[in-house]
């Protein structure tokens, strides 16, 4: 979701500027565009379980099958970051859902922890600063590079894009927010979940200025039931469906908005 025109000229800041590119190419009429973001992939294994498990297939078998039950709704376009087993960079991952003018971008992964023990569901939204040590070091593992992707103010003067860009930040950031509030209420009834399962840490990924973005971490590999749990088509589509419906609350909200 970008933001709106008539927030712009609310603001007095639209009149003879141009939207951002995703903006201008999205057809408000058209179902709205989800990116699916299937972790890691190709020379990146992503974590590694137990029993030797590839968190990269993983994060792609769980991603086709909510793109399947998604697009059997259909209410949505969805599309993923890849399609087969190949290495993108991870602002690459983030470009895809700009260039395309994705209305929500949801990345989809299963680490580790040294803490063997630890197990359960999560799902993170772009913050400056770490919810917690946990989450500092997960950010840490994921990000292999960091690159800030900024709405296409073209054509505008500095100081107006950036009153554009912090307009659009803000509204971006609530979204995100929503949907994960949306997913860890979904979630619950699925999956068993971390202590305080709505976190923040500065994901690359989550890093679309202008398009609401979560990270959710379907559980650890580096735990034996989760990992095994995991590795259950049955358990993949529980947490699809569960994905789908926190999905559909946030698409319903924002329509009646």
């Amino acid at each position: 979701m970008v933001i709106s025109r008539r927030l712009l000229l609310g603001s007095g800041l639209a009149a003879g500027l141009p939207l951002p590119a995703t903006a201008a190419a999205t057809d408000p009429h058209a179902q709205p565009l989800i990116i699916l973001d299937p972790g890691h992939g190709g020379k990146d294994p992503g974590a590694i379980g137990i029993s030797g498990t590839y968190e990269k297939h993983i994060a792609f078998a769980a991603a086709q099958e909510l793109q399947r039950q998604l697009r059997a709704s259909n209410r949505y376009r969805v599309e993923l970051t890849r399609t087969r087993d190949i290495f993108i960079p991870l602002p690459d991952r983030v470009g895809i859902a700009q260039q395309k003018g994705a209305a929500l971008f949801v990345s989809m992964h299963a680490d580790a922890l040294v803490d063997h023990s630890v197990r359960g569901a999560s799902v993170y939204t772009l913050g400056d600063h770490a919810t917690d040590a946990q989450t500092a070091a997960l950010a840490r593992k994921e990000n292999a590079s960091d690159r800030f992707a900024g709405p296409g103010f073209r054509n505008t003067p500095p100081e107006v894009a950036r009153i554009l860009t912090s307009l659009v930040r803000q509204e971006t950031r609530a979204g995100s927010q929503r949907m994960a509030h949306d997913v860890v209420a979904t979630l619950r009834q699925d999956a068993p979940m971390l202590s305080n399962p709505a976190r923040q840490a500065a994901f690359v990924v989550l890093k679309a200025a202008d398009i609401p973005s979560v990270l959710v971490e379907m559980g650890f590999m580096s735990n034996r039931e989760d990992e095994a749990a995991l590795r259950q088509a049955a358990h993949r589509a529980r947490v699809a469906a569960a994905l789908k419906r926190a999905i559909d609350s946030y698409f319903n909200v924002s329509a009646a908005t």
